[in-house]
């Protein structure tokens, strides 16, 4: 069975850490993108079809290498977001993570980006031969919006990498200096971007609501976050000297830093996995995060949950879950490994050869 991928975003957070981690796995026969991305895994496939080419819009419909791939003979193609190739005619599947621009479409820039995801979700879920999810969740969400039968659903957990691990103190020191991280603080870590539905403000406003405030340090980490210009609520809410940009960083910073805090938050109003909760838990750290969309499945009874919409609320949770027993760790490890990497691939594998075989 010859199973193509569409890589192009193997670069980037969200779904190219699933590509990334599924490339190895699954092993792909085919892969589609850029030669350089790819030089690191080429190992883990048989041929490469270059597509270079930026995501969403009509240039990338232009663009697919339909004769090309048609060469290879694919049993199936595997797209790992909702951007179908329109003219393709082959077998496949189609993972949706999330519909959030449909759910919050006021925090879109253009009607006319409503319009494109609204045609191009409703278009992936009809062509589709079978569409593979990350949670219940969101399987709810693609049935409510497009009535597909349950049955074309199958829902496919993420995992952990395997460097999000539990790390003993002395690899975490040198963390004080290179991020200006103040000790004998209590620390509290968000990983991710400034999109609106993320609820960073929210955090921010919980955050100047607690008492012992000034004993907390909230770390940042993402791409946002490299300076400090787009912080512009930290003045007001008086913020700013309990406010450390760690910015972007690599795997093992990130591992080390959720190991370094003494509690991971995500007050996101929509996640369609919420991935960070598991790789803060497979550090054995403490999550407090929002009680909406898939994250209770993902933090199941091991996370403190706070409605999102309420920072009053998000503030004594996230007080009370900082004094969150040490012993508990293991047990969020435990959890954790619950959802693992393989078990994601070989069901894609699964669905893949399911497909293959239907007539």
């Amino acid at each position: 069975m010859k199973i193509a991928v569409d890589a192009r975003m193997i670069t980037r957070s969200g779904i190219g850490t699933c590509i990334r981690e599924w490339i190895p796995r699954v092993k792909y026969s085919i892969v589609l993108g850029k030669e350089e991305d790819l030089r690191d895994y080429k190992n883990s496939f048989e041929s490469l079809v270059p597509f270079d080419c930026g995501i969403y819009g009509y240039k990338e419909q232009l663009k697919f290498p339909y004769r090309k791939l048609k060469k290879q003979k694919p049993d199936v193609l595997h797209i790992p977001h909702c951007n179908v190739p329109l003219f393709y005619r082959g077998k496949m599947i189609v993972t949706i993570h999330d519909l959030t621009h449909l759910i919050y479409p006021q925090f879109l820039p253009f009607r006319a980006v409503l319009w494109y995801f609204k045609f191009i979700f409703r278009f992936a879920t009809w062509r589709a031969n079978r569409i593979l999810t990350d949670s219940e969740s969101t399987k709810r969400d693609i049935i409510r919006f497009f009535h597909t039968p349950e049955e074309k659903i199958t829902v496919v957990p993420l995992g952990v990498g395997s460097e999000f691990v539990k790390k003993s103190a002395a690899d975490l020191e040198y963390l004080y200096e290179k991020f200006s991280i103040p000790r004998n603080k209590k620390l509290l870590i968000y990983v991710g971007n400034l999109l609106p539905h993320k609820n960073l403000s929210t955090l921010q406003e919980a955050l100047a609501q607690m008492p012992a405030r000034e004993n907390c340090r909230l770390i940042l980490v993402g791409k946002a976050f490299d300076g400090r210009t787009r912080a512009n609520r930290e003045a007001e809410l008086g913020i700013s000297n309990l406010t450390i940009h760690a910015g972007v960083v690599n795997q093992e910073d990130l591992a080390n830093l959720y190991n370094l805090a003494d509690l991971f938050v995500l007050p996101s109003l929509y996640e369609g996995f919420g991935l960070p909760v598991l790789e803060a838990m497979a550090c054995g750290t403490p999550v407090a995060c929002s009680n909406t969309s898939s994250l209770p499945e993902v933090g199941g009874n091991f996370a403190h949950y706070f409605n999102p919409t309420n920072a009053t609320e998000m503030a004594a949770v996230i007080q009370s879950a900082l004094n969150c027993k040490a012993e508990e760790s293991e047990k969020l490890i435990a959890h954790a490994q619950e959802f693992n990497w393989e078990k994601s691939s070989q069901k894609i594998i699964e669905i893949a050869k399911q497909v293959a075989e239907e007539a």
